[in-house]
């Protein structure tokens, strides 16, 4: 689960904290004085607002619960589960290109044109995939969807960063935490049924037309709020044909590699070269210089936004699929083991946006990577059979909690780190590291598994086709090194703030 999450390399990545002036909240609107300031998230001022972007990503949400679930029947019905990853990886990596694409066109002109844009691509997205013949058109709706929700996410950012005053900011990103929790809860269980007594289609043909209604709530708001340009006497920065490139270079390579990952032979070194020809540079020039030598402040927020999401993604994938293989759990059981981290994801985010916590955000933050270390660490204990398999269940449940205080925390403080006039391409920068290093430890953990004679499985919690028995070593295999990937978190952690002269 992800809570819904790059850059001009020239310079945004040294951005110190930013303080408005004239007393304005950095948006050029003076905070509180139209009751924004003090009516929180749902005063009459920004009601409107909140219900309207909170709702897109609740939709977002069981969308993305949904899909899991209903994922392998549709495989299987269009004889497509040879595929069955790239169903994942189309997603993912046309998100990092609508991503970059987002954050230009939100800093040149607001972010209501990408985010109606976003919502419009991702219900084409699922009605093409809702209405495939084939596999491979199926891929290339998710492919689609995957664009639009890269629009999405990085516009909601924008959104928060310019509308909401700073000390609001921690609650409405507490509420997006807790949009997802109701999803991942009813969202398999609802997709389940529809997909056995009505088809798998209607799982992805249903939503788009609910997704209208947040988006009529939330725009005359945004237009009032957040649209144009944060100078509108200042000229219009021309699109940065530079970064539209590396953006589509990092695109492509990602699912270059993603495909080398999950064909282990030695043919496949030649897409796996030519995969991170195209990624390495595109990713250094998208991302903060200083991001991967956790330089201080707005880069390490970035790389701690990757490390976390990436580690925790990457093990929480195999975990039904070690419950099912090897405790002989039924996959709804499987799935169902993970269902209190929604509850536990959504309370570390609420704790992480009480004020009096504020001065303690650094603390928490490696408090929160711990948590994750353990509980990736704890979860292949269950290999041993005298373990009670609920272990699991409460190990993630705590790893949930430490999700929360950190990608909560980096969303916040990657606002407070940013220039309003930057805060697209920053917000880009933030979900590109979540995005990029999902695939990337995906990739990793599934080539580990294949290896070690574990079958093959797709992302984001689903089993693309895996052996009935698995050998035990192989999900050892990646749950250690993902533990310590965030074991490597808690130290970027120590990271985030500029350091304070003397």
């Amino acid at each position: 689960m992800t809570a819904l999450e790059p850059r001009d390399a020239a310079g945004t990545g040294d951005a110190a904290v930013k303080e408005a002036p004239d007393g304005l909240d950095g948006t050029g609107t003076a905070a509180g004085t139209d009751g924004a300031g003090t009516g929180g998230v749902l005063g009459s001022s920004l009601r409107a607002l909140s219900v309207g972007i909170v709702s897109v990503v609740l939709l977002i949400a069981f969308e993305a619960t949904a899909v899991g679930t209903a994922m392998p029947v549709a495989a299987r019905e269009l004889d497509g589960v040879p595929l069955y990853a790239f169903a994942f990886s189309a997603y993912f990596t046309t998100s990092l290109f609508g991503m970059v694409l987002s954050g230009q066109w939100a800093d040149r002109r607001g972010p209501l044109g990408p985010l109606t844009a976003g919502i419009a691509a991702f219900g084409v997205g699922l009605l093409l995939s809702g209405t495939a013949a084939t596999m491979w058109y199926f891929i290339a709706g998710r492919a689609v969807q995957g664009l639009g929700g890269g629009l999405v996410i990085v516009a909601l950012y924008v959104v928060v960063g310019r509308a909401y005053p700073e000390h609001l900011r921690p609650t409405i990103m507490a509420a997006f935490a807790a949009s997802w929790v109701i999803p991942s809860v009813v969202g398999p269980l609802a997709a389940g049924t529809v997909t056995e007594h009505l088809g798998w289609r209607w799982v992805f043909v249903g939503i788009p037309v609910l997704v209208v209604v947040p988006l009529v709530l939330a725009a005359p708001a945004i237009r009032r709020r957040a649209s144009g340009p944060v100078d509108p006497e200042a000229p219009v920065p021309a699109l940065d044909r530079r970064r539209i490139r590396l953006a589509f270079g990092i695109s492509l390579g990602a699912g270059v590699l993603q495909y080398a990952a999950q064909d282990l032979r030695w043919l496949s070194l030649a897409p796996a070269v030519a995969g991170a020809a195209l990624l390495v540079p595109a990713a250094l020039g998208l991302l903060p210089r200083g991001t991967f030598r956790s330089a201080r402040g707005l880069p390490s927020v970035v790389l701690l936004r990757g490390v976390a999401a990436g580690s925790f993604i990457a093990a929480e994938s195999f975990v039904p699929l070690m419950l099912v293989t090897q405790r002989g759990l039924s996959p709804t059981l499987a799935g169902l083991s993970l269902a209190v981290g929604g509850a536990t994801w959504a309370l570390g985010s609420f704790v992480q946006s009480r004020p009096r916590l504020e001065p303690y955000r650094e603390r928490l933050t490696v408090a929160g990577m711990v948590l994750v270390a353990a509980a990736i660490a704890a979860a292949p204990s269950v290999l041993i059979p005298s373990v009670p398999v609920w272990v699991v269940g409460v190990a993630w449940g705590w790893g949930c909690f430490g999700m929360g205080l950190v990608i909560s925390s980096t969303s916040v403080l990657l606002l407070k780190l940013s220039a309003p006039a930057e805060a697209g391409t920053n917000s880009a920068a933030l979900q590109i590291s979540d995005g990029l290093s999902n695939v990337l430890l995906l990739a990793a953990g599934g080539a580990a598994f294949a290896a070690l004679g574990g079958g093959a499985a797709g992302g984001h919690g689903a089993v693309a086709e895996a052996a009935s028995v698995a050998h035990p070593a192989a999900f050892a295999a990646v749950f250690l090194p993902m533990a310590a990937v965030a074991l490597l978190g808690a130290w970027v952690a120590t990271r985030l703030h500029e350091r304070r002269p003397a």
